[in-house]
């Protein structure tokens, strides 16, 4: 087929257009700010540990044992550190690289289920949804284990429908042994639907091929770091770490039952108005479908009943959920509306983008609200004229794409704008460039948990209390963020 043709001219067009919205939307501004909260630069500091000792089995926190979570977010980064790269981009990279690798894979699954219609739309509003951006910026686990989970779950959606043969089985396996490797054993638990779907074929699952590629992935980390550690991993790792985060407040996450039902509407901002769709009970003929619809309920629920919460734990639904977003989406009759209503959402990012840096720092319940975004609501207003006009068109893939635009030069925005502010503000990144004196002379007299991390990070070595260790020169967290300060020696 000649370049000249206009099917070849379309394709290369599309690939160029998805090559340019991956990278403003997943690896533009990776660097842009430092390391966030505490969990970042912890975990990027036991990376990178591992990449400096080359011990690729126990995960060690300024030289100390550290079994809050499995290895595979370590050796990722690890690796990256070994590659070259930065103290941003070592950590952050490998995970902007798997949340794009997985959406060609959730548009490849979905195509063989559903048709490229259905897949079109479904990868669009996953790869444009607040939750999926947000987690493919961040070096944690979450990711790593929500793409993992979510494509051995969709792998099997064939087997569910009866149509494939049991060798995508083995590959399923593999991959819940890899979100086992990511994040301990609560993948095992949000795995329970498949066993209720196809629990009259559970002899699928216990042949030998299936059962030795989970524990060819999974086991060897396990055995290894036991027999490196003894009953110290066993008690840190699955009792305090697992049954203690489910049942016990000590872990400081706590938060009500009904937690996770409004992060869920806001996980798919700005496509948050289609959610309706997937109420229509006709939609639910198909057993794969109810699959999907049982992968969401049921996860919330059994996250829900959790004592500690974080918005991040939703991130295994999300793939689920966009299904069946997408998939209602592309056989609904009418969503001019609310396309619309996706459109104008937009309206709050300058809203969120300003609110961000308090949330981050004292929590979202206690972030400061900007003024209401008068300046942006005239062009909002338009996409969403030009998204319903275009939808009564009957050019909906069109309109969703509209947005998708829109989403995209959202969050160069966001990078521009806001991301400066959450290196000042929220990262010790910038503080810590600015210090006029070396670490060896500083003390910590008082800080939570995101600075001191992320201080020692990047100082390399851990900062001693003040209380435990004096030095010449003491820092001391304030309300607008740490201040240092001399002690003057006796006369």
């Amino acid at each position: 087929m000649s370049f000249t043709s206009p099917v070849v001219r379309r394709a290369v067009l599309y690939c160029l257009l998805l090559t340019a919205a991956s990278y403003f939307l997943f690896f533009h501004g990776l660097t842009a700010t430092g390391l966030l909260g505490p969990d970042e630069p912890r975990y990027a500091a036991i990376g990178r540990e591992m990449a400096r000792s080359g011990d690729w089995i126990t995960p060690r926190l300024w030289g100390e044992p550290w079994f809050e979570k499995p290895a595979l977010l370590y050796w990722m980064t690890g690796l990256a550190f070994r590659a070259g790269l930065g103290e941003e981009l070592a950590p952050r990279l490998p995970v902007a690289l798997l949340g794009v690798g997985f959406l060609g894979f959730y548009w490849w699954a979905l195509r063989r289920q559903f048709g490229s219609r259905a897949a079109f739309f479904s990868t669009a509003l996953l790869g444009t949804s607040a939750v999926w951006l947000s987690f493919s910026h961040a070096g944690v686990t979450d990711l790593p284990m929500a793409a993992a989970f979510a494509a051995a779950m969709l792998l099997c959606l064939g087997w569910i429908h009866r149509q494939e043969c049991l060798c995508h089985l083995w590959v399923a396996a593999a991959l819940l042994g890899l979100a086992v490797l990511a994040k301990g054993l609560v993948p095992l638990v949000l795995a329970l639907p498949l066993a209720w779907v196809g629990r009259r074929r559970v002899k699928d699952w216990v042949r030998p091929g299936p059962i030795a590629a989970f524990l060819a992935v999974a086991a060897p980390w396990y055995v290894l770091c036991y027999v490196a550690n003894g009953q110290v991993f066993l008690s840190e790792f699955f009792i305090r770490h697992h049954l203690g985060r489910y049942s016990s407040d000590a872990l400081q996450h706590p938060q009500p039952f009904w937690f996770y039902l409004p992060v869920m509407l806001g996980a798919l901002f700005p496509w948050t108005p289609l959610l309706v769709l997937v109420f229509r009970r006709v939609a639910y003929r198909d057993p794969r479908r109810r699959f999907l619809l049982l992968w969401v309920v049921f996860g919330l629920v059994f996250l829900s009943v959790a004592v500690n919460k974080l918005p991040g734990y939703v991130l295994p639904l999300l793939p689920a959920l966009a299904a069946l977003v997408g998939l209602e989406l592309a056989e609904v009759r009418r969503a001019g509306w609310l396309l619309a209503a996706c459109a104008l959402l937009l309206v709050l990012v300058p809203v969120i983008g300003a609110a961000l840096p308090d949330a981050l720092t004292k929590g979202l319940t206690r972030a400061r609200l900007p003024e209401a975004p008068w300046a942006w609501l005239p062009s909002v207003a338009l996409l969403a004229g030009l998204v319903w006009w275009l939808e009564s068109r009957g050019r909906r893939g069109w309109a969703v794409g509209a947005v998708v635009v829109a989403v995209v030069a959202a969050a160069l925005w966001m990078k521009t704008s806001v991301f400066p502010v959450l290196d000042r503000k929220v990262s010790a990144r910038n503080f810590w460039r600015q210090m006029p004196i070396p670490a060896a002379a500083v003390c910590v007299e008082e800080a939570n948990r995101s600075w001191l991390y992320g201080l020692n990070y990047y100082s390399m070595e851990p900062l001693p209390a003040c209380e435990q260790e004096p030095r010449q020169w003491r820092l001391r967290q304030g309300p607008v963020g740490p201040t240092l300060y001399q002690v003057r020696a006796e006369p």
